[in-house]
């Protein structure tokens, strides 16, 4: 099937009793057993397995190609599943430009006994530099928060074969919409559904999915029941919902970012567009080989520095200033100040998430934002 009907119909089952087309909402924290104590139904109880989140489960590996999706409670719940994987003393690669609470939570393992560093994945030189002997997993963030930098999948997938690591992409930006980790050799695919999956600002989620069955998809699995960071019933049933548009909406929203994009580059009062459909990013051959859109986030540097950034800020209209990304109403946010003084990137750089707005009315407000 194609990634539209299985948005729609993965996971689906019209009710047997009432013939509701609709899923249900199975709220029931336990399930029942017959008079010799065997199950009724495939479920036992409800940080092990749930109705809905089975059927969200097994429609993001469906949509990613995958032989098993583990549900959790936050995209960071995932990531942290993900690591508890490794051994002490393994060594996790991952990019120096990425989601500073992902960097935060790698570097915290050290105390367990991780070993980690940070290095530009989209060059060559600086990822096998960075290559040590243990290196048991590369982390992938493509493309990169909040600088939109551009790895190759498939490259780093052959490098990680050669020292024996597993690698793991964050694919919450893109989605198997626009991009399929799994198919271009990785081991596992990461999303926050809080974000695209879910869609509309108001449900909170992680997805892990494993391309094979094997060992450390058993670990998740583990994790995922012993943790207990689980999606709850009505929580996977918000993101399931919010699966059936995720095509229409990440399509149009990479349209509208792409018109952005284009007239933000034009404008004199921006320094800088990060955004991997202009022709003269660093990564837009790479992104027009491995993805199939160039996705919904931009963000760009102001002329004038962070002063003029935080004016810019102020005199957005649509724009909801506000943190996170995917939802059907555009956000902005400056960056800098949403890290905290120990982050990264650039004072002058606004983050864009852009929404399902006409994209000429954003394209005004941005106009009217930027005049001096």
């Amino acid at each position: 099937m194609q990634i539209e009907t299985i948005a729609v119909r993965g996971g689906h089952q019209e009710d047997p009793a009432f013939g509701a087309v609709a899923p249900s909402i199975h709220l029931s924290t336990t399930f029942a057993r017959d008079s010799q104590g065997e199950l009724v139904g495939p479920h036992t109880y409800t940080r092990s397995g749930n109705p809905n989140r089975s059927a969200l489960e097994e429609t993001v590996a469906a949509l990613e190609g995958g032989d098993r999706g583990l549900a959790f409670a936050s995209g960071m719940a995932a990531i942290h599943a993900v690591l508890q994987t490794l051994s002490p003393g393994d060594h996790v690669l991952a990019p120096d430009d990425i989601y500073h609470g992902s960097r935060d939570l790698i570097m915290d393992m050290a105390r367990w006994g991780l070993q980690a560093s940070f290095a530009d994945l989209s060059n060559p030189e600086a990822f096998r530099a960075a290559l040590q002997p243990n290196t048991r997993m590369i982390f992938v963030e493509t493309p990169s928060n909040p600088m939109l930098q551009i790895t190759d999948i498939a490259w780093v997938v052959r490098a990680a074969g050669e020292v024996g690591a597993l690698v793991a992409v964050d694919n919450t930006w893109a989605t198997p919409v626009l991009q399929r980790p799994l198919e271009l050799g990785a081991d596992l695919a990461l999303h926050s559904s809080t974000k695209y999956f879910g869609g509309h600002s108001d449900v909170m989620g992680g997805m892990v999915v494993c391309r094979q069955e094997g060992s450390t998809a058993e670990r998740l699995a583990s994790l995922q029941h012993g943790a207990g960071a689980v999606p709850g019933p009505f929580d996977s049933w918000l993101i399931r919902r919010g699966l059936m548009t995720l095509p229409v909406r990440v399509r149009a929203q990479t349209d509208s970012a792409m018109h952005l994009a284009v007239f933000l580059h034009r404008h004199p009062a921006v320094a800088r567009v990060h955004y991997p459909g202009l022709p003269g990013h660093p990564g837009y051959a790479v992104a027009r080989e491995q993805m199939a859109g160039f996705g919904g986030m931009l963000s760009f540097e102001l002329a004038g520095g962070e002063t003029a950034a935080a004016a810019v800020l102020g005199k957005l209209q649509l724009f909801s200033r506000a943190t996170s990304l995917g939802g059907v109403e555009s956000l902005v946010e400056h960056r800098y100040k949403v890290e905290g003084p120990h982050g990264r990137t650039p004072k002058n750089l606004l983050r864009i998430s852009v929404g399902l707005e006409n994209p000429a009315d954003l394209m005004e407000d941005l106009e009217n934002a930027l005049e001096p």
